[in-house]
């Protein structure tokens, strides 16, 4: 009896020891600054640190392979940031679509969710360009697996729930993302991301422009936008001037009549885009376009299109854009009815236009039908926000029956900058009260009520900055 008594004593000694050495040994949470824990990934060089309050705020550069189906033919640097706030926290994977910020921000699902913020500058804008460039590996599915190498390498550091979001172009990232690598994020938050299912089938635009806003406004716009094509000829005189003082070039899209053309066709459509049904009231749109003085007219016209963009100097930056929108986005094209045929020579000009012809380009017309099929049958935690005047969400994604968890809600009077703040207050509640959960950092309450649902972080005047970004009317 005692020789058993002292073999259990002796078992729960050892057992007490090894409980003792287990938790002496088991992981701690990292304490290496994050600076050196970034640092250490495979791939990532620091370009610069930027202090902000209650942020580490870094701008890196992460090395990529120029094609993904064969890493092993070269590698370019792809410019990425990163907003620290814990590691305990989850992180927001954002992408605007073209370059990358490098001043501290935070998007409002990161507001949301009080996270991380990793942003990634899309590949082929500059500096994140190969060099030389070889523009057929500029598609989507090699963008959303720059995301993919991203996300598994960051993984390692901030291992809490990923949502991924963009607005505009980035929606569409963002949406194209999930279509190709569905297991990476925990939930997407795509604002105004435009879904051009058929390329050349664009009568959803007319439809829009025939009913946005009111009448009022409608038809103020529309006879500024008539007036500068009648008066061609001499605001063509003032836009030669302009642009040999700015020392504007024309070669890309063929000619000055062209450039002038297309920057008076994107008025209407700039305005809505940028601006709010208010707006139409400012001295910025004549009230009487036909008694406007040519200035007037002039300035309106660039206030809201902007004389430069369609100037080589203009183009250049967003060639990547307009290269992917003829191959495979799609670009929109629309009539204005309001406009008699004598005054319009071009007419809505194709993103060929706005290429460089050495730069060879051909439509694939089953990338945006992919994609659409793809969110409409396996949408899973995906919210899509849009802006009930903004031209862009004329052609919006949809949700089939086969979606689980998802949403598509459309912000009252707003423009591209909507935002889930501006939704009505039941859709306000309920996707933020999803933003949390798919984070895994909704409040018990939250939980079991979606009013209860708000922002975990407090509004941040400069980080959470929420102006529409000013791009050429005819970019997402």
């Amino acid at each position: 009896m005692r020789k058993a008594l002292r073999w259990v004593l002796s078992l729960v000694v050892l057992i007490g020891t090894l409980s003792t050495a287990g938790a002496a040994t088991a992981a701690q949470p990292d304490t290496t600054d994050i600076k050196d824990r970034l640092l250490a990934i495979p791939g990532v060089s620091l370009i610069e640190e930027k202090p902000y309050p209650d942020y580490r705020f870094f701008v890196l550069n992460f090395t990529q392979p120029v094609d993904h189906r064969h890493p092993g033919k070269g590698t370019f640097q792809q410019r990425i940031t990163v907003l620290h706030k814990d590691t305990s926290r989850p992180t927001v994977f954002y992408t605007g679509g073209y370059n990358v910020s490098t001043t501290p921000s935070r998007r409002e699902p990161t507001q949301i969710v009080d996270g991380n913020q990793v942003s990634m500058e899309y590949r082929f804008f500059t500096p994140s360009r190969p060099a030389p460039a070889d523009w057929t590996k500029l598609d989507i599915w090699q963008a959303a697996s720059d995301q993919h190498r991203i996300f598994k390498a960051f993984k390692k550091i901030y291992d809490k729930k990923w949502l991924s979001t963009g607005g505009s172009k980035g929606g569409m990232t963002a949406t194209y993302y999930e279509r190709f690598y569905p297991k990476d994020m925990d939930g997407v938050v795509a604002y105004v991301a435009p879904n051009d299912v058929v390329n050349k089938e664009d009568s959803a635009y007319d439809r829009f422009f025939a009913k946005v806003g009111t009448k009022e406004c409608r038809d103020r716009l529309n006879a500024v936008q008539r007036e500068a094509l009648v008066r061609r000829e001499p605001l063509k005189k003032k836009y030669a001037e302009f642009a040999a003082a700015e020392n504007l070039t024309f070669t890309t899209i063929g000619s000055l009549d062209k450039a002038y053309e297309a920057t008076v066709l994107d008025y209407v459509w700039g305005f809505w885009q940028y601006s709010l049904l208010a707006d139409c009231d400012s001295d910025t749109i004549p009230k009487d376009a036909k008694a406007a003085t040519d200035d007037e007219i002039w300035n309106s016209i660039d206030a809201i299109s902007g004389f430069s963009a369609y100037a080589d100097q203009g183009l250049e930056p967003y060639t990547p854009y307009y290269y992917q929108a003829g191959t495979q986005l799609g670009a929109p094209t629309i009539k204005f009815p309001h406009i008699e045929k004598k005054y319009i020579r071009y007419g809505y000009q194709p993103p060929r236009n706005f290429v460089p012809r050495d730069i060879k380009m051909k439509f694939q017309p089953h990338a945006m039908r992919d994609v659409d099929t793809w969110v409409r049958n396996n949408a899973r935690h995906m919210l899509f926000v849009y802006g009930e005047n903004d031209p862009w969400g004329a052609e919006p994604f949809h949700l089939g029956k086969k979606a689980r968890d998802s949403y598509v809600f459309t912000a009252p009077g707003a423009n591209h900058g909507a935002r889930v703040a501006g939704l009505v207050e039941s859709e306000k509640n309920l996707a933020t009260a999803r933003i949390l959960k798919w984070a895994g950092v909704a409040p018990a309450a939250v939980q079991q009520d979606a009013s209860k649902a708000k922002p975990l972080a407090k509004f941040d005047r400069k980080l959470d900055k929420r102006d529409v970004e000013r791009e050429m009317t005819l970019r997402p």
